[in-house]
Formats: structure tokens, sequence, C-alpha cells
């Protein structure tokens, strides 16, 4: 980790890997395991996001010794019932408001996208740093990709409520309530948000990385 994302007017920024889902297309277990290039997704992830942040941390759920070799803390869901990729912003938000203070934003990024752009985070920041922008998320191919984002912390409050009380699920049922940024990544010889849902797809992955 370090403090490249200080050099924004927002400060440090922490940053959550969201490992909380069941991936089911995969089969069950942690996609973010799978080996792919000789080490596990989750590797590759950490590799290019923990230069990008000052904090970081993954949110998954069940046994958190399964991730003990990456040096990561962990944070369960901080609500119940696998709520989605919107639980584990909360999280992080919760997370970081009680073990990283300092950090007034979190990005977080799935981890199942094993080629992620190494200015991710920066371009993030430059999105909300005028003030004009709520949050930001990332965009490529005409697609949104709202579970790689900016978020702050002073919106936990709000989001604790929408999920728990309103019974949100999805990110963009959330975020279309306030001034969300895009922007907007290239795409050369693969999408940077390409993602590994399926066997096939990490066939695809080891095929990309052999050419």
């Amino acid at each position: 980790m370090s403090d490249h994302a200080d050099a924004s007017q927002l400060g440090p920024v922490a940053g959550v890997l969201l490992a909380g889902g069941q991936s089911r297309r995969m089969g069950g277990g942690d996609k973010c395991l799978r080996p792919l290039g000789g080490q596990p997704i989750l590797a590759r992830i950490i590799e290019t996001v923990a230069p990008q942040v000052s904090r970081l941390v993954i949110n998954a759920n069940g046994d958190p010794d399964r991730f003990a070799s990456f040096g990561v803390p962990v944070a369960a869901d901080t609500v119940d019932g696998y709520a989605g990729p919107l639980a584990g912003v909360l999280t992080g938000m919760e997370w970081v408001a009680a073990n990283a203070p300092e950090c007034d934003w979190i990005a977080t990024f799935a981890t199942d996208a094993p080629f992620l752009p190494d200015d991710l985070v920066e371009r993030l920041c430059e999105a909300v740093s005028n003030g004009t922008a709520d949050m930001a998320c990332a965009l490529s191919n005409g697609r949104r990709h709202p579970v790689f984002g900016l978020w702050p912390v002073a919106l936990s409050a709000e989001l604790r409520r929408e999920l728990v009380v309103r019974g949100v699920r999805k990110v963009d049922d959330w975020t279309d309530g306030y001034n969300r940024r895009e922007v907007e990544f290239a795409v050369d010889a693969i999408d940077p948000f390409f993602n590994v849902n399926r066997p096939e797809d990490l066939v695809a992955a080891e095929s990309y990385l052999a050419d």
C-alpha cells in the first residue's frame, strides 16, 4: 500500500476487495482463489490495486483463514443475507470508519477481474475531486461497472438504511439518487474489466495471458 491516492484532493483512499459473492456460475467456492497464470486471481488483483490505495481490506464471508496468505485483513458482511455487492460497499465503509479513519473515501474492486487498470483509483479520484460529483464508477465499451467505484465513507448511514430498511440490492438503484460520475477506460486487446464468472472465462483469461 502507498500514499499514491494522497496526490488527489481527496486524501488517502482505502481499497475494498469484494469477495463476498457465492460464485454460483463458477460452481461455487471462491472465484478469486482460482489459479490464473500460476497464481490466484486475487493475488494478481492485489498486485495491481495495492499501490493505488493507502489501506486494503477483503470483504468476504465464511472462514477468513482461507485468505491468510495474502496478508490483508478480512471483513465479513455487516448485514445479513448475502445482500450482494452493496453489502460489500457498506462493509468497506464501516470497516474503514473503524480501522482507517484517516480515509474519507473507499475504492471498491470485484475480485474476479484480473486485468484492472493501474490508474483506476487515480482516475476515479480525479472525477470527483472538483466537488461536483458524489461518487464515481468505471465505464468501458459502453458498459458501466458500478462495483468498480469510489465512494464517500460519509454515506455509510444512508446506505445502511437503504439496505436494511428499504431492501435495496442493486448498486444502480442506490447510486441513481446521487450525482454519479462515470469514468471511461479504453479497451485494447481485452476489456480491463473482463471478469471470470464461468469456467470458460478462466480459459479465455489464460489464453490472453499466453498471447
